[in-house]
C-alpha cells in the first residue's frame, strides 16, 4: 500500500481549505508579508532634494517606479543611503517589491546597494508568484538608476558593473 502525497497548491485554494504557507484566501496568490508592504508601504514619498533618482518602468505591464536617494558619508568616510523613498504606480507586486527595496537599501553603502538583486527582494518578501517576478526586477533596477544618477551628478568615475547594469537597463 502506497502512501499519497499530497503538495500544497501555489495560490490558494479556499474552497478547499488549503493555501501555501504564508499566505491566506484573503490575499489570493501573495504572502501577508507582500499583503503588508502592499497596503502600508514603507518609505513611500518623494525627498524633496534628492542626491540621486532612478525612473524605470515596464512597457508590458505598465509600472513605473521612481526611487529617491539621500547619500550622506557615515563614521568610516563611506557614503551610504541614509533616506530612501519611492513613488510606484502599478500593481500589488511593484508597490511592495518598491517598498521592499527601500528597507533593504537604507544604511547600506552604495557599493552593497546597486548589487541587491530580484532574490534578495523576493526572499524578503517572502515570494512573489513567477509572473510577478519581473517586478523585483524593476525595482533593483530603479535602485541602481538611483546610484548612478548620483555618480553621474557628482562628476565621479562609475564603477564597471554599474556601468553595465546601467546599459542593460537602457536597452531593456
Amino acid at each position: 500500500m502506497s502512501k499519497k502525497i499530497v503538495k500544497k497548491p501555489a495560490v490558494c485554494q479556499p474552497k478547499r481549505g488549503v493555501c501555501p504557507k504564508g499566505r491566506t484566501a484573503a490575499s489570493g496568490p501573495y504572502t501577508a508579508t507582500v499583503m503588508e508592504h502592499f497596503s502600508k508601504p514603507h518609505n513611500y514619498g518623494k525627498i524633496a532634494d534628492p542626491d540621486g533618482v532612478g525612473k524605470v518602468g515596464n512597457l508590458v505591464c505598465g509600472d513605473v517606479m521612481w526611487l529617491y536617494i539621500k547619500v550622506v558619508k557615515d563614521k568610516a568616510g563611506k557614503e551610504i543611503i541614509k533616506d530612501i523613498k519611492f513613488e510606484t504606480f502599478g500593481c500589488v507586486a511593484a508597490i511592495a517589491t518598491s517598498s521592499a527595496i527601500t528597507d533593504i537599501a537604507k544604511g547600506m553603502t552604495l557599493d552593497e546597494a546597486y548589487k541587491i538583486d530580484k532574490k534578495a527582494i523576493v526572499d524578503k518578501l517572502g515570494g512573489l508568484p513567477p509572473i510577478k517576478l519581473h517586478c523585483s526586477v524593476l525595482a533593483a533596477d530603479a535602485l541602481v538608476e538611483a546610484i548612478y544618477d548620483y555618480y553621474t551628478k557628482q562628476k565621479r568615475a562609475i564603477p564597471a558593473d554599474l556601468e553595465e547594469k546601467h546599459q542593460r537597463i537602457k536597452k531593456d
